[in-house]
């Protein structure tokens, strides 16, 4: 029986699998850009290495007097990290 619609979404490969591809493939962009950006780089070199603020939630507080939360969202990738991503779902595709 053949799977279309949303099932084929699900097919052999596998949504976890893309993405498990694209973290890997994010964090090890992102390892790369921070280990190149304690070189003295020049030229477009320090562009990928530079962060980009795309989203920030500051701390966010939620007392509920048994229980206190604290957490804040930020995204700030490198260019390495979206050029991670973009190989990471290159070979998820051609695999």
């Amino acid at each position: 029986m053949e799977r279309t619609g949303v099932y084929a979404f699900w097919s052999s490969k596998g949504f976890l699998t893309l993405v498990l591809f694209l973290v890997a493939g994010a964090l090890l962009g992102s390892m790369l850009g921070s280990f190149l950006e304690t070189e003295n780089l020049t030229g477009i070199l320090a562009y990928l290495c530079k962060t980009y603020e795309v989203f920030n939630l500051n701390d966010v507080m939620m007392n509920l007097g048994v229980l206190q939360f604290h957490f804040g969202l930020r995204i700030a990738p490198n260019l390495m990290s979206i050029i991670g991503l973009c190989i990471a779902a290159w070979l998820f595709n051609r695999f």
